[in-house]
């Protein structure tokens, strides 16, 4: 699975782009942790409880594509997004998860706070590039995927 992720602001506008009817299907999966029960509530609240803080990147965001020939299930979605969240120190942090499906490929779209609330202060995320380079190769290890040639060897990735 090719991980894409960054640091965000911007709640809103990626609350639409969750939400955007380009997707043939798009299907909230879940929103843990926060008193809302709708994507656009839960951004609402991670900027609000951002504001207490002087963190502009108050969330993480991270699409999960599979190769186009797969579909992993739901599980193998869920087990990759709990390894991400481990990894990257943001266990027990609020989170969503958002899954699209275009032209009858599923992709999933993670998204945490990274506002602790008990110390209001934002999670560092130091090296996230590189632990989720780490999970993406376990993925396509674990399933017998096809190992893109710039996952093998970053020297031959596509900068596209």
């Amino acid at each position: 699975m090719i991980l894409k992720a960054s640091q965000r602001g911007g709640s809103m506008q990626l609350g639409a782009h969750l939400l955007k009817n380009e997707n043939e299907q798009v299907e909230v999966h879940e929103i843990r942790g926060f008193v809302s029960e709708t994507v656009l509530g839960a951004m609402k609240e991670a900027q609000a409880i951002a504001q207490g803080t002087r963190c502009k990147q108050f969330l993480f965001s991270v699409s999960l594509n599979p190769p186009e020939t797969e579909s992993p299930s739901i599980e193998a979605f869920e087990s990759a997004i709990d390894s991400i969240e481990e990894k990257n120190g943001l266990t027990g942090q609020p989170r969503m998860i958002v899954f699209h499906e275009k032209e009858g490929r599923r992709h999933a779209h993670a998204v945490w706070s990274r506002i602790d609330v008990n110390t209001m202060t934002a999670r560092p995320l130091p090296f996230f590039k590189m632990k989720l380079r780490e999970i993406s190769k376990g993925l396509y290890l674990e399933h017998g995927w096809h190992m893109p040639r710039g996952l093998v060897d970053s020297k031959e990735r596509d900068v596209r």
